[in-house]
């Protein structure tokens, strides 16, 4: 059984952090629905799935057109009061007649497309990891930024981010009912990183409790991608060209305020799927990436902190 998705990742644009109550308030996408929300380790506030109807073509890697309809599973994400995410999902299976069928026969089955006519699910996966964008086909980048601009436009922010950041997008495919646990990580381009997942599962033909850990990995890698990717930058711009002491530690002192305290992998997920954190540490390295910008940073802040000291000794 394949399933896909893709991940969408920004700042919150909000002068500070948002949390508790009022981060709830603030994903309450879904009326009469909970938010979900967590405070250990890390605060989460998590809206409402909701279903998202489609009717297109699939992706596929060798160009053949195929044409799928369901709903894709939605959902959007603040960690920590900062950092905003927008999840898109769903898997793929062969439709149980040659045409499309009523509404009411896809909406009993949340986060299933159905395709018409012949085709192979390692053509559709291949076609997704591609992250190519094209209006005929499943537009993901277009549900998943739907999500963070509808809760953008929420009154309670004030629109006035206290850093610059980037958009991410993390496109993943996963065969659940395979031989063995294994990721595959690639970075596309400045914006598009890509996760190709395989893992043993229990109920091939719904996915369940499988697919919901596969979603929760995805969104933990697309968060600290973001993190890296984006304090990378602040370090470049800040510490790049002839710049004042004093305006390389001002640079800096965003990320200090709201993004450090943000690094935890793996905070959320089950033992299971522990070992493609690992596999990611042992070869991108990302922890090792993150420590040693943090420690970069640590360094500026410490070497103006003594020149500050001299002067005033002076």
């Amino acid at each position: 059984m394949l399933a896909f998705g893709e991940v969408q990742t920004g700042l919150l644009q909000n002068s500070r952090a948002v949390t508790g109550l009022r981060a709830a308030d603030v994903v309450d996408l879904v009326n009469g629905e909970q938010v979900r929300r967590l405070e250990r380790p890390i605060a989460y506030a998590i809206s409402p799935d909701r279903p998202d109807g489609v009717d297109c073509r699939l992706p596929t890697g060798s160009g053949a057109h195929v044409r799928a309809i369901g709903t894709l599973v939605t959902h959007a994400t603040l960690v920590g009061g900062h950092v905003l995410q927008g999840s898109a999902y769903g898997y793929v299976e062969p439709g149980s007649a040659d045409r499309r069928l009523p509404w009411p026969h896809y909406l009993t089955q949340p986060g299933c497309l159905e395709w018409i006519g012949k085709a192979r699910a390692d053509d559709i996966g291949a076609g997704l990891l591609s992250g190519a964008r094209d209006s005929s086909v499943l537009d993901l980048p277009a549900i998943t930024g739907r999500i963070l601009d509808e809760v953008q436009r929420s009154p309670l922010l004030d629109h006035n981010p206290p850093l610059r950041a980037p958009r991410l997008r993390l496109r993943w495919t996963a065969k659940i009912g395979g031989k063995g646990l294994a990721a595959a990580f690639a970075v596309r381009s400045e914006e598009l990183r890509t996760v190709e997942i395989s893992l043993p599962g229990t109920d091939a033909q719904r996915p369940g409790q499988d697919l919901l850990a596969v979603v929760a990995l995805c969104e933990d890698l697309a968060l600290h991608d973001w993190l890296l990717t984006t304090l990378t930058t602040m370090v470049e711009r800040a510490l790049t060209g002839d710049r004042r002491r004093r305006d390389r530690v001002g640079g800096l002192q965003p990320a200090v305020e709201h993004l450090l305290h943000l690094w935890m992998p793996a905070a959320r997920l089950g033992p299971e799927l522990l070992p493609v954190w690992t596999d990611l540490e042992a070869r991108p390295g990302f922890t090792r990436q993150w420590e040693a910008l943090v420690q970069r940073i640590r360094d500026q802040l410490a070497m103006s902190t003594l020149a500050l000291l001299e002067a005033r000794g002076d």
